[in-house]
């Protein structure tokens, strides 16, 4: 009995300490293998510990001490926040945290760490979609050990309603990629969006690439909003919905009551220091404040911004590039109408990316992209390849500044329209590579004398050349518009009419209004 009661208390003992010890502690998203933002920012490093303690955080390469900075626990809830100071892409490092508590000494490790570019994956199903669910998808696969530099990580699929500190659950911690985890199962981690555009920026920049992924498939964008960045469009925060099929699969949608995925997924990373964000999402809001769209994503995107500043002491610029994916396709015989009102609303009613309500924006255009036969739903298209290749130029001129890449597709800049002669020049931002005369694509607004009458009619392309479309209308007396590509499903598979003569990237579909 008094051995018994002696293991008992050892076993006691050895769980207490095992306790205390846990106390001092790395924040979720702080493990082996990872990769944190590289100079001239300063990456952070924070944790948990007991108040009234000090840590140390060293960074080794080899035997070499890169760096050591010491901070205090005077946080009442006991966390710690290290800014290390800029360093250089590459790697492995180590780094060592010491907590010293009273006459207590505890250590911590990481181990093969790399200095790169840090991105933020967001959205919904369609950044959600995995390597494995891709057209050339065992291809894709086995490319994976070829980028050992890129490393991975995806946060659970969590909800709170209030804003949580730290990540509740880690789906995959950081991760040197394989083809396992890069294809593990539809709609879990990893997405073949985030994968594809870091790799291609890791086969451009030659030097590590951190992804992060926080994504959830049948979400709308308020989900993923603060309080603040939704007052900003009149949406109270208290906005409760119910559980709902998804419109797209007829599966159960994710969450959509407001702020609980920004409060469980988004706000517990602020203090990671990045380099920028892509998103892919809307498709949800095409039943969700629609008309909305067109203020609630700017201010996601501003919000997030002064959040990810504010949350790393200013590491993370306050303007950081912001990269997202125009909404593909729906339907194809009985179009949702909302489809193109989104597309448009992406864009904060401007057309293209960056505008001057979106600064430091990319865009890849992907209505051209449908997928009728896609096992998902057609709303899932496969080809994730050429939308991760039209970010990755986005990102290219945007984010790294590299001048005169052509990264999105022709845009209107000049409309004249001749009544006598029945037809409108439309003349283009740069040269055009025109695959079809449609007589469907445009269409114009002729004035009505009921202004309840939606009276937008087809016209026919007639010619087109250099940067000047020519549009053909017969019976309007007064033209009040003019639009393309406003539909759902407004082409085949890369067989849109318009392009641009280099890179091949679509024309992104508009609406301009004339004044009376």
């Amino acid at each position: 009995m008094k051995l018994l009661r002696a293991c008992l208390l050892l076993i006691l003992f050895y769980f207490i300490c095992i306790t205390d010890c846990a106390t001092f502690r790395f924040a979720s998203y702080y493990a082996s293998h990872m990769v944190l933002q590289q100079k001239p920012s300063q990456a952070v490093i924070w944790g948990y510990g007991e108040v009234g303690a000090s840590v140390t955080v060293s960074l080794y390469k080899g035997p070499e001490t890169i760096l050591k900075k010491s901070v205090a626990i005077n946080d009442d809830a006991g966390v710690w926040k290290v800014l290390l100071d800029p360093v250089d892409h590459g790697g492995p490092y180590w780094l060592l945290a010491q907590q010293h508590y009273q006459k207590d000494i505890t250590d911590l490790a990481l181990h093969d760490i790399l200095f790169g570019d840090v991105w933020l994956c967001g959205g919904q199903s369609n950044m959600e979609m995995t390597v494995s669910q891709v057209f050339n998808a065992s291809k894709e696969l086995a490319k994976a050990a070829d980028y050992p530099n890129i490393r991975l990580f995806t946060a659970a699929l969590e909800v709170s309603l209030m804003e949580l500190d730290d990540l509740a659950k880690v789906d995959l911690q950081w991760s040197v990629p394989t083809s396992e985890n890069l294809g593990n199962g539809e709609f879990t981690y990893f997405s073949a969006v985030c994968w594809l555009f870091g790799r291609h920026l890791s086969h451009q920049l030659k030097y590590p690439i951190g992804l992060v992924e926080s994504v959830w498939g049948g979400t709308p964008v308020e989900a993923w909003s603060s309080k603040r960045a939704l007052q900003k469009c009149g949406l109270s925060h208290h906005e409760e919905c119910a559980s709902e099929r998804s419109m797209y699969t007829g599966e159960m949608a994710g969450p959509c009551n407001y702020t609980v995925l920004w409060n469980a997924m988004i706000h517990p990373l602020l203090n990671m220091t990045i380099k920028g964000a892509i998103w892919y999402q809307g498709e949800q809001n095409t039943g969700t404040n629609t008309d909305l769209y067109n203020c609630t994503f700017p201010a996601l995107i501003e919000d997030w911004r002064l959040s990810f500043y504010e949350g790393t002491n200013g590491q993370t610029d306050r303007h950081f590039p912001f990269g997202f994916v125009q909404l593909s396709t729906y339907q194809k015989k009985q179009q949702n109408d909302n489809y193109p009102v989104i597309r448009w609303h992406q864009t904060a009613d401007y057309g293209y990316a960056p505008n001057p309500k979106m600064n430091n924006t990319f865009m890849a255009v992907a209505m051209d992209l449908g997928d009728e036969s896609s096992p998902y739903g057609s709303v899932h298209p496969r080809d994730k390849q050429t939308v991760a290749y039209r970010l990755y130029l986005g990102a290219r001129a945007i984010a790294y500044g590299e001048k005169d890449l052509p990264f999105q597709g022709p845009f209107p800049i000049k409309f004249e329209v001749f009544y006598k002669e029945s037809y409108i020049n439309i003349t283009y931002d740069q040269q055009l590579l025109i695959t079809s005369l449609s007589d469907r694509i445009f269409e114009v607004l002729c004035e009505s004398m009921d202004e309840t009458v939606d009276s937008w009619s087809p016209v026919a392309v007639t010619s087109a050349c250099s940067r000047v479309v020519t549009v053909c209308f017969k019976g309007c007396s007064q033209i009040s518009g003019i639009r393309y590509a406003w539909q759902d499903w407004p082409c085949e598979y890369k067989k849109c009419p318009i392009y641009s003569i280099q890179r091949k990237l679509p024309a992104p579909l508009f609406v301009k209004y004339f004044k009376k």
